[in-house]
């Protein structure tokens, strides 16, 4: 008997002049989607270990000063995969965004929050659409380039 299990991903918010980092997925679930870096969280690493992590393995910059900002509950019904995504964000330090991770990143860019590109990764596109816990962690990004 099979049984699926939620997993968990971490999703990283890094906010420069009040533009967000994304990146295309490929060669991945959601390719072709818009997101954030992130990935699964590696056993006995914790969420903040992993958004640093990520970001350098995907992007090559560097972050520092994460913490968690919401939560989402992603379902994707077409692949039957449920996940729990950590949303966290992370201060930018230093590095060019580039395609560091090229087997699962197709393209990298800075985006206003007011002009994201489509289709968003259903995680983001949740977190952004406020069905998150909390719901209105997001508005504060959109804002400012503050995240606090």
């Amino acid at each position: 008997m099979t049984t699926n299990y939620p997993r968990v991903g971490v999703g990283v918010i890094i906010v420069r002049n009040n533009r967000v980092l994304l990146i295309r997925r490929k060669n991945v679930h959601g390719a072709g989607s818009w997101s954030t870096p992130g990935g699964h969280l590696d056993f006995g690493e914790t969420p903040e270990q992993c958004a640093i992590r990520e970001t350098q393995e995907e992007v090559g910059i560097k972050i520092k000063d994460v913490q968690f900002i919401a939560v989402t509950n992603d379902f994707f019904e077409a692949s039957e995969k449920h996940y729990i995504t950590l949303w966290m964000v992370g201060t930018y330090v230093s590095g060019e965004p580039k395609i560091a991770a090229d087997y699962e990143v197709a393209e990298v860019a800075w985006f206003d929050w007011e002009s994201l590109p489509s289709p968003l990764f259903i995680p983001f596109e949740n977190l952004v659409n406020q069905r998150s816990y909390p719901p209105d962690r997001i508005v504060h990004f959109k804002s400012s380039s503050s995240y606090v």
